[in-house]
């Protein structure tokens, strides 16, 4: 049996990859999340609210030692504060940072301790964004806290490179996706969004990729160790 972890399960790529590894008798799932509507013999709902740190700092991962592959997928995410800086929410800041960064940091570390000496076939799938890697006005906590994941998941890269079953990790940009953070992103007023323009017509003229789109990309990204040899990634550059 293979085995998946997903944070963020409920919804939009976390949902739709959910739905992808299900169709697949040879995967069991855990999904990650607040709340819960999937119904399988393969999935299992583990209620988490990733802005709690102790939360996190409680959860352990299950004795999968015997299985042929397991996988993390950090793919919890929030757009945070939309506002230059010096016009922020201090626990919005906070919030921003412990969902996109810090709690996928300590679940990264907690399956490294857990199975780094496992047989089995590891994988660790930190969802990243483009806005990690150049900046967007008003994003300064988005973009800040994407570009840690970004910087933690190389450091792991190279760590593990030496190991005799390393454990993979990559960062993954999904590209502008159909999602309610897209929505939420739309709702701004360009006072505090100089681009919200571009993000309407994003919508307007048919250019963001769904969550299913998005998820076979990252099955993809699994299948074919051989291809992605390095850790950052953009899906967009997936044909």
């Amino acid at each position: 049996m293979n085995i998946v972890y997903i944070t963020g399960s409920s919804r939009g790529i976390g949902k739709a990859l959910v739905d992808k590894f299900l169709e697949m008798d040879s995967y069991f799932v855990y999904g990650l999340s607040r709340s819960n509507s999937i119904v399988h013999n393969n999935f299992n709902h583990i209620k988490i609210d990733l802005s709690d740190i102790n939360q996190v700092h409680n959860f352990s991962f299950e004795n999968h030692n015997k299985a042929n592959q397991i996988i993390l997928i950090n793919n919890s995410g929030i757009i945070g504060p939309v506002s230059p800086v010096g016009r922020q929410n201090s626990s919005s800041i906070v919030d921003t940072f412990n969902i996109n960064t810090i709690a996928p940091a300590i679940l990264t570390n907690k399956f490294i301790a857990a199975f780094e000496n496992s047989e089995s076939q590891k994988t660790i799938i930190n969802t990243s964004s483009g806005a990690g890697r150049h900046t967007v006005k008003s994003w300064s906590t988005y973009c800040g806290s994407k570009a840690a994941l970004d910087m933690i998941s190389m450091v792991i890269a190279d760590e593990q490179k030496d190991n005799s079953n390393p454990i993979r990790i990559y960062s993954v940009a999904p590209g502008v996706v159909d999602s309610t953070m897209q929505d939420e992103i739309r709702m701004q007023n360009k006072e505090d969004f100089p681009d919200l323009e571009k993000f309407i017509d994003y919508k307007r003229n048919n250019l963001l990729s769904s969550p299913e789109e998005v998820a076979k990309k990252y099955l993809y990204i699994l299948n074919n160790p051989e291809i992605f040899t390095e850790p950052i990634i953009d899906v967009r550059e997936i044909k």
